[in-house]
C-alpha cells in the first residue's frame, strides 16, 4: 500500500554531479611554459610545467633505464631531457619555453641542447644555483 514518493529535483543532480567527477579531463593544451633541470653529479631531473609551475611531464636519467655513474653522464640527461620533452610536446603542444637550470652536474648543457633540437624555442636560460654565502651571523658576543 505505501509507495515511495521520489523527488526527481533531488536525485538528479546528484547522478549528474557523479557522473561529472568520475570523467577524466581532458589534455590541456599550453604553449609556452617552463623547463627545468636540475643537474646534480649522481643525476639529472627534468620537470616541464606550465606558466603557473603546474607539472606538465618530468622525466630523470635514473627513470630512463641509466643506473649507478651512468646517470650522471651528458648523455643520460639528452635523453631524460629527450623524453620529458617530447610528451610535453605531443600531449600538451609546447612550442616555446624558459629554461631554468640548477646544479654543477655535467648534464646541464647536454639537456639544454636536446631542448633546442627537438625544435623547441628557447625564450630565455637561468641559471638559479644557490651560492653558499658563510650564512648569517651566529647570535652571541663575538669572539675575539
Amino acid at each position: 500500500m505505501s509507495e515511495e514518493v521520489k523527488n526527481p529535483t533531488t536525485e538528479a543532480p546528484i547522478a549528474e554531479a557523479k557522473a561529472k567527477k568520475s570523467g577524466k579531463k581532458g589534455k590541456r593544451i599550453v604553449q609556452s611554459g617552463q623547463v627545468h633541470i636540475q643537474a646534480t653529479f649522481n643525476n639529472t631531473i627534468i620537470s616541464v610545467s606550465d606558466g603557473k609551475g603546474e607539472v606538465l611531464s618530468s622525466s630523470s636519467a635514473g627513470a630512463n633505464g641509466f643506473r649507478g655513474s651512468k646517470k650522471g653522464t651528458a648523455y643520460a640527461a639528452q635523453i631524460a631531457a629527450e623524453k620529458a620533452l617530447d610528451i610535453a610536446k605531443k600531449d600538451h603542444g609546447l612550442s616555446n619555453v624558459d629554461v631554468f637550470v640548477k646544479g654543477i652536474g655535467l648534464g646541464r648543457d647536454s639537456a639544454i641542447r636536446a631542448v633546442s633540437a627537438l625544435g623547441i624555442r628557447i625564450n630565455s636560460i637561468t641559471d638559479i644555483t644557490p651560492i653558499a654565502h658563510g650564512g648569517v651571523r651566529p647570535k652571541g658576543e663575538r669572539k675575539p
